[in-house]
């Protein structure tokens, strides 16, 4: 949260000078007190549902310790549920049209999981429009993940996807190329991101379309960026969510479906994740289970309470910074009205008050 310059010390100064977020007596006084609304809306499958919400729920919750934040899941309709999932949804989730009354002041939209070529084919395309529709006129700030990132450089921009040769699987090294940008304060200029996609959005893409791209991956790779006005739209084509052991999960569902003959090859590791004890131990399983596998046997089970121990979790330390730092920029700029995205005198066009560019920003082109 940012301090208050309550007296003449020319730290104060300083700080603001260095970009730091520093409020006047009289801008704190204007910010009565209020608890964070922030709509969490899930559009990952049926297996994924309930750890995509543990992983977004405690990565806001870790993140700040000072504000308290309402998380609102809710979804889409139209997307295939089963019965126990669609169940789980009806008991605890909010309605969309609920939520539009109440209003809310951030809202973040998870990934999901597609196997067409083309997204806006999709169950959830129509649905999500609309829901980034009402966002542009109701909510201060909305932040995207991965998928919904693609969809939005779509829907927004026109920017489609390219997909990769190989999928991009594992934990890369990153860099902040905007470390001034008030999303990336108090972060390292280096550090770990997870990538797990087939596809993907290029700055060389996006850039010219308005983006600010704040995070590449050493090899170029966009992660974050945001929208021109530089907070109402944040865009992440990587996983800061992920848990530690998230990618051993999928290496461990990719294991069985090779042994299970659904894939040719013997999949790979995620890159840069498993230290050599922990691929030893992978390694062994393998030619273990292909061997049970060619004597009709069952195979052994996956070791991942052995291998997840060894892991080293490189990236949620700068997850967590974001967070904070999106929560706070939200927090000091909604109105007290819950429902209305911004206070007397913010500019929605540039609210952090950084000078951004003369375009409409890309919400308002909705709008």
């Amino acid at each position: 949260m940012p301090l208050v310059a309550h007296s003449d010390l020319p730290t104060f100064e300083t700080l603001r000078k260095r970009g730091e977020q520093v409020l006047s007596v009289r801008e704190a006084l204007r910010q009565d007190i209020r608890e964070l609304h922030i709509g969490l809306l899930n559009i990952m499958p049926d297996a994924a549902l309930r750890v995509t919400e543990q992983q977004y729920m405690r990565l806001l919750g870790t993140a700040n310790q000072i504000v308290q934040i309402y998380v609102h899941p809710f979804t889409l309709p139209g997307l295939e549920r089963s019965a126990e999932a669609q169940a789980y949804l009806d008991r605890y989730y909010t309605p969309f049209e609920q939520l539009k009354v109440d209003g809310l002041d951030g809202l973040i939209v998870s990934g999901a999981n597609v196997t067409g070529a083309r997204l806006d084919d999709e169950p959830f395309w129509e649905p999500l429009a609309e829901a980034i529709t009402w966002a542009s006129e109701h909510v201060t700030s909305v932040l995207c993940s991965c998928l919904a990132t693609h969809a939005l450089a779509q829907l927004l921009y026109g920017v489609h996807r390219r997909p990769l040769l190989s999928k991009r699987w594992g934990v890369f090294p990153h860099r902040a190329v905007r470390p001034e940008h008030p999303l990336l304060h108090g972060t390292n200029t280096r550090f770990d991101v997870p990538h797990s996609r087939w596809n993907e959005v290029t700055s060389s893409q996006l850039a010219p379309a308005g983006v600010q791209v704040l995070i590449e991956s050493i090899d170029g790779d966009f992660h974050l960026g945001t929208s021109s006005d530089g907070m109402r739209l944040v865009y992440l084509q990587g996983h800061p969510e992920y848990d530690a052991n998230s990618l051993l999960k999928e290496y461990k569902r990719e294991v069985g479906r090779y042994l299970a003959g659904e894939l040719a090859a013997v999949p790979p590791y995620p890159e840069r994740y498993l230290p050599p004890s922990a691929a030893a131990i992978a390694g062994d399983h393998l030619e273990a289970a292909i061997d049970a596998r060619e004597r009709g046997a069952a195979p052994p089970p996956f070791p991942e309470g052995k291998i997840s121990p060894l892991l080293d979790n490189t990236w949620t330390d700068t997850g967590k910074a974001i967070f904070n730092n999106w929560l706070g920029l939200v927090y000091r700029l909604t109105d007290v009205e819950r429902g209305v995205p911004f206070m007397p005198g913010i500019d929605p066009a540039d609210p952090l008050g950084r000078g951004a560019p003369g375009r409409p920003t890309h919400l308002e082109r909705l709008a």
